[in-house]
């Protein structure tokens, strides 16, 4: 091997060490000596990518054991709520605006008490939170424990969240329940989407009062009139359990379903009843036919919806 050959191989191994040793000297320290330990600001400075949010939740992420790792403590403590204010622009709605910053639809139900979420009104401002959850309103009797169990959190994580220092939570005050989820039908109604339309037809006459087309007294209307051809299919409004059939003079022929939720609902004025008390229904199924049996002026089929006993507009909770 010639001489030049000899002297570019051996500056190209000097190179190689230069690097390599400095590396080995770093991570195997020589006998005496120590690792120098960063700062927590040194390395928060370095964590700078990671988002000003994420300094903000584990302000002590930074704070290394003496083997150079990052303490996990740190990572798993409950992050602290906080929200910001959202202001409702044309076309915005609550699953949209949901799904934009990142939290299930029934978070913003819940944080902002909406009761019926077709009414949020442009310009109106929504609280949005830091993390998804709900906010229970605590009831007499009510335990931390026994709340944490019936949503699934733990109690300790609603403490930390709710900065309490004791298990004694005093009724009426509120709790932010993070992760806990509302009551599906609860969410429904309020979005207006717990029943589906029952027949096709035009509303003729609306729940509330009105001047009766049988005594021209005026009188409250206890559901829908939907007009539609005699015959035309009648269909379970939302999955439940037939729990009564039958005719009277005022309804005719009728059937009444009960739902989750305390719910029920009235189809009357059947010509046909094609189900029997007991029978299981899904939404959609066939339970009778439009007619005009009992105190009727036409062809139509009158749909009530009770809510625990009392009537509800129907036309409220119909997507």
């Amino acid at each position: 091997m010639s001489s030049s050959r000899i002297g570019r191989a051996a500056l190209v191994s000097a190179f190689v060490l230069s690097i390599m040793l400095p590396v080995y000297h770093f991570t195997n320290p020589a006998e005496g000596e120590t690792l120098i330990e960063r700062t927590a600001e040194e390395n928060a400075m370095d964590m700078g990518s990671l988002g000003q949010g994420s300094a903000e939740r584990n302000p002590d992420y930074g704070a290394f054991t003496k083997d150079g790792i990052s303490d996990p403590s740190g990572l798993s403590r409950p992050m602290e709520l906080s929200y910001t204010s959202y202001k409702i622009e044309q076309g915005d709605t609550i699953s949209g605006i949901a799904k934009r910053f990142g939290l299930n639809q029934d978070t913003l139900l819940s944080f902002n008490n909406i009761k019926n979420s077709r009414i949020i009104q442009i310009g109106q401002y929504l609280k949005i939170p830091n993390q998804d959850g709900i906010l229970y309103t605590v009831k007499s009797g009510d335990s931390l424990s026994a709340i944490s169990e019936k949503y699934s959190v733990d109690s300790e994580v609603v403490k930390a969240v709710n900065n309490l220092s004791a298990e004694t939570i005093l009724a009426g005050s509120k709790l932010f329940l993070p992760g806990a989820r509302m009551n599906q039908i609860d969410v429904q109604e309020i979005n207006g989407d717990l029943f589906s339309w029952p027949v096709r037809g035009y509303i003729s006459s609306g729940y509330g009062y009105r001047i009766s087309p049988f005594t021209g007294a005026r009188q409250f209307h206890s559901g829908l009139d939907i007009a539609a051809p005699q015959g035309t299919p009648v269909k379970a409004a939302m999955y439940g359990r037939v729990v009564d059939t039958g005719y009277d003079t005022n309804s005719g022929n009728y059937v009444v379903i009960a739902h989750h939720g305390g719910y029920k609902t009235l189809y009357a004025h059947l010509d046909v009843i094609r189900v029997k008390p007991g029978t299981a229904v899904n939404t959609g199924d066939k339970i009778g036919d439009v007619g005009s049996t009992g105190l009727s002026t036409g062809s139509h089929l009158h749909f009530s919806v009770f809510k625990n006993g009392v009537t509800v507009n129907p036309r409220l909770l119909m997507r």
